[in-house]
């Protein structure tokens, strides 16, 4: 344990690094964050020709940067002041300003991949709703912020797989990243609730009988498991129609998105097996049970027919 904790001490200290960084180092040092953040994507990404995957580690360390400073700081002026700095150095970054192993590694994936900066920028104004809205009336609202934290990954990674011309890729790549992020949801409901946010709809709540100080509580019930029940019907919804992204994708990049999908899919399987119930224990995979479901889903992958 400690161990872990002196790379994730050293692994805060290098995302704010300003210290010129050599390309190399910088990838390097964009593949080690997510190892040791995310296992899921890490092991998708795997799959990856080296541009790409290289891409895709930096692209998700800047996610995962912004993403700590809205759930790893409480303060709300240390909040705005991070993630301001955090626009400005990216911003800086397509400029061509880059220093430290997150921008440096950065810089080289927009260079390669040319991911339109809408994307990030998207992205930090979803995260920036994390210390800003802890509660949605919606569906509609919750669904702008999946679409900034969620979707815009999905876009992203789509800029560097690159995919076959076809009018509806872009609103696949996006479904693709809101079932993911409503399983996110669905599995994180007590740990959101620990940091006082509801990612629920306050009217979809209500007509189960329930308020956002039910969810706060871990509240563990019928009325929950039926509101749970609708969120999972939705995301396989937005699963439907991100699985056509599939055919549009080369072979190791639909390979890799396969993984993905079909691992959030596993968990929202296992939820629904456990009638939803989230409050008692986290469900998750086990490391061999995810290296197990990586080769199925890769051979399936390779399976799917042309668009």
């Amino acid at each position: 344990m400690a161990a872990s904790r002196d790379l994730q001490v050293s692994t805060a200290i290098s995302t704010a690094d300003t210290t010129p960084t050599a390309l190399p180092d910088a990838y390097a040092w964009c593949k080690a964050y997510t190892r040791e953040r995310a296992k899921n994507f890490y092991y998708a990404f795997a799959i990856l020709p080296e541009a790409k995957r290289t891409a895709i580690y930096a692209a998700y360390a800047f996610s995962g940067y912004v993403d700590d400073i809205a759930d790893e700081l409480t303060d709300r002026g240390e909040q705005e002041r991070q993630l301001a700095a955090a626009r400005e150095r990216l911003r800086a970054c397509y400029q061509g300003e880059r220093e430290g192993p997150l921008f440096t590694a950065l810089g080289g994936a927009i260079d390669r991949f040319a991911i339109p900066a809408e994307f990030f920028e998207e992205l930090v104004n979803g995260v920036e709703m994390d210390f800003t809205i802890n509660r949605y009336a919606t569906w509609g609202e919750l669904y702008a912020y999946c679409y900034r934290v969620a979707s815009m990954v999905g876009l992203i990674c789509t800029s560097v797989f690159g995919a076959k011309p076809h009018r509806h890729a872009r609103d696949f790549a996006v479904d693709m990243g809101i079932a993911l992020q409503i399983v996110n949801i669905m599995r994180d409901v007590r740990e959101d609730a620990g940091r006082g946010r509801v990612y629920f709809a306050a009217d979809e709540l209500a007509a189960h009988g329930l308020t956002d100080a039910d969810i706060l509580a871990g509240t563990y019930d019928e009325r929950f498991a039926a509101m749970m029940r609708q969120q999972g019907e939705r995301a396989h919804v937005y699963f439907r129609s991100g699985k056509r992204l599939l055919p549009l994708l080369d072979l190791r990049s639909r390979m890799c998105v396969n993984v993905l999908q079909g691992v959030y899919g596993e968990i929202l399987k296992r939820i629904e097996a456990r009638q939803y119930d989230v409050m008692s224990e986290k469900v998750s995979l086990s490391s061999r049970e995810k290296l197990a479901a990586i080769g199925k889903l890769w051979l399936r992958a390779a399976l799917v027919g042309p668009a």
